[in-house]
């Protein structure tokens, strides 16, 4: 499952990268809000399914 975490942290990341685009192009607040919301998602998910934090 290795690989499906790393596609959820490249694309939390991309999204990341679209949001700080996004507020530098001065893009609605409504938008904004949404990317990082799920940016966040996909890192979170990303992070919580690596072999690093099963115990």
């Amino acid at each position: 499952m290795n690989g499906l975490s790393t596609a959820f942290i490249v694309l939390g990341l991309f999204l990341l990268g679209g949001v700080i685009s996004f507020v530098k192009q001065k893009q609605s607040k409504g938008l904004i809000t949404l990317l990082s919301i799920g940016a966040a998602m996909c890192l979170v998910a990303g992070v919580l399914r690596l072999d690093v934090w099963a115990s």
